[in-house]
């Protein structure tokens, strides 16, 4: 059954929750894992995109987004890929979703583990809760992890 996992950041600013998704998605693939980040839309997915270039200056996260014909050709070599509208391919066998869209996607439950990222901004505190509260209902484990400023 997949993992759910909640990042709750103190901060309340979108930057602060993208810049943690980075830094989450670099130890994801560090451990070795394929993961998709899932964005709102393709504003975010392409901040996104460009954020994993530029979050370290020593840090380098292979990715790729689904929607360009690069992706395309390198989906089975690149360990993250990013999108919005609809999830990697089931061949690709990825194991991890983060998702930063307000919803929960519909194809979820394929992965093993999902992260959810939750700042201190009231429409995705409110977004965020609808999800925990979902999951539960549905019988999902979910676990709560209290981040610290700094």
């Amino acid at each position: 059954m997949t993992q759910v996992d909640f990042y709750v950041l103190p901060d309340t600013t979108l930057e602060a929750r993208l810049d943690f998704a980075c830094r989450l998605a670099e130890t994801i693939q560090r451990k070795g894992y394929r993961l998709h980040l899932h964005a709102e839309d393709e504003a975010m997915a392409r901040e996104l995109d460009d954020r994993l270039w530029t979050f370290r200056p020593d840090a380098y996260v292979p990715h790729a987004l689904l929607d360009t014909q690069a992706a395309a050709e390198l989906d089975e070599r690149v360990p993250v890929t990013i999108g919005w509208a609809t999830p990697p391919s089931p061949d690709l066998a990825v194991q991890a979703l983060l998702n930063l869209a307000p919803d929960i996607p519909e194809w979820f439950s394929r992965f093993e583990r999902v992260a959810e990222i939750i700042n201190q901004h009231q429409d995705v505190l409110t977004a965020k809760r609808e999800c925990w509260q979902t999951y539960k209902k549905r019988g999902y484990p979910v676990k709560a992890h209290q981040l610290r400023g700094g």
